[in-house]
């Protein structure tokens, strides 16, 4: 698809091309949702607010650690930003101003989706109701991420969220970590934010299939909770049906068997084995003999029995070592990578999942490629993530075709603004606008 307006801001490339994304998210969920679209193609435009200055309105461009090392913002930026905003272009926009708002609902006329993330009532404050964002542009499909969704118990949706917050309302959490008195143990990275974020972009696109297909946009309204309580197997069912409230049961699973974390010579490694066929595998494997042994059930019955002919035969090995047993035994053995290991493997190296970019502030990085793989239309890094409205007159003159004047105006009465880091991190100026690959 064709850009339907003004000069091509963003390279030809991945399944997305041609579809325009405006993102007003903040804090990593819905953020990140619009950078996965960026990453298949998609132009996907920051809407970010005053204060075009530190501390910014999306505190994720602060997070520490800071890239360049040693330097501080504004002369560098945190690795959550450079590594969840690139390919992304930056709107610095006040769209508390009738102008900014004017501004917008343009930008709304000419993009498909907008994603946002916000309490409930936010942008209906700021005079952008879906209802009012709708008539600029029936068509659009509009993404609202939120801790609580946008309807509910009004006490609820009143309450801050975060990731752990999502962890913990889900009943996620409630399963992690060892078994009373033991505390729940949180996911190690912002699980529930990431995870959100892909469920949001592919809402977004469900809701642009339905919108080329009918002419009707609609709003999706993503609730951080509800998109983990929607994983969690089958946990509702054992509720409801048998009245069992799941518990923590460590790294073992609390029905599949073997299955767990197990010490190993030189680490861990995972062994999975909760079939017919690979436990027999495992069993001849390790030395577990004996009437009805060769029954997966048996196994779960004897647990102390197996666990401990299991740590026998792991104990005296590497994990290298018991992965290649692995592979000649048909069996799911694994050692628990670190990211020390990740970026010595080879596996990683061939399918690309490290790749190097140039972020205009941290300069040259190299970070987590693109998944999943597109044989005809694959995904890219083309460029940084961009300091706050690093894009502004591109955007305003390509997309929105405004005048030098309209545009000298806008930034003389503080619609729009920006703010270029020093440069002096890294020995150089930093460009207004970085097209890499066009």
């Amino acid at each position: 698809m064709e850009p339907r307006d003004g000069g091509r801001i963003v390279p030809a490339f991945g399944p997305l091309e041609g579809i325009r994304v405006i993102d007003s998210g903040r804090f990593v969920a819905g953020p990140w949702a619009a950078t996965y679209l960026a990453e298949f193609g998609a132009e996907v435009i920051h809407v970010e607010g005053p204060p075009f200055r530190p501390p910014f309105s999306d505190p994720t461009r602060g997070l520490p650690p800071i890239a360049p090392a040693g330097a501080n913002p504004p002369d560098g930026v945190s690795q959550s930003w450079v590594q969840y905003s690139r390919n992304k272009l930056s709107l610095a926009l006040d769209l508390a101003k009738p102008d900014g708002r004017a501004v917008f609902l343009d930008l709304v006329r000419r993009s498909d989706i907008w994603i946002e993330s916000s309490r409930p009532g936010t942008y209906d404050r700021l005079g952008l109701a879906d209802e009012e964002v709708r008539r600029a542009n029936p068509k659009l499909t509009i993404v609202h991420v939120s801790g609580f969704g946008r309807s509910g118990d009004p006490a609820r949706l009143r309450s801050p969220s975060f990731d752990l917050i999502g962890q913990a309302f889900s009943g996620y959490l409630a399963l992690q970590g060892d078994p009373p008195p033991a505390p729940p143990m949180r996911a190690g990275t912002a699980m529930n934010d990431t995870v959100t974020g892909l469920a949001a972009a592919v809402a977004a696109m469900m809701g642009y299939v339905s919108a080329e297909r009918t002419g009707r946009g609609q709003s999706i309204d993503v609730a951080q909770y509800e998109v983990f309580f929607t994983l969690l197997e089958n946990l509702a069912l054992d509720y409801f049906l048998r009245g069992v409230v799941r518990g923590r049961h460590g790294s073992a699973h609390a029905r599949l068997y073997p299955y767990d974390v197990y010490p190993c010579r030189d680490g861990f490694v995972v062994v999975a084995a909760p079939t017919a066929s690979s436990w027999d595998r495992l069993r001849a494997l390790i030395g577990v003999t004996g009437p009805g042994s060769e029954s997966p059930d048996w196994a779960r019955e004897h647990r102390m029995e197996v666990d401990e002919a299991i740590r026998r035969y792991l104990a005296v090995r590497d994990g290298a070592e018991l992965e290649a047993i692995g592979r000649g035994e048909d069996l799911a053995i694994s050692r628990v990578y670190d990211m020390a290991q990740i970026a010595r493997d080879p596996h990683y190296r061939a399918r690309g999942m490290f790749t190097e970019w140039t972020d205009p502030v941290a300069g040259p990085v190299k970070g987590a490629g693109i998944a999943p793989k597109f044989d005809a239309t694959p995904g890219r890094v083309w460029r940084g993530a961009p300091w706050l409205g690093q894009d502004n007159l591109e955007i305003l003159r390509s997309v929105l075709e405004y005048s030098e004047e309209k545009v000298r105006a806008l930034e003389e009465n503080g619609t729009i603004g920006a703010y270029p880091p020093s440069g002096t991190a890294l020995g150089r100026p930093v460009p207004f606008f970085v097209r890499e690959g066009l």
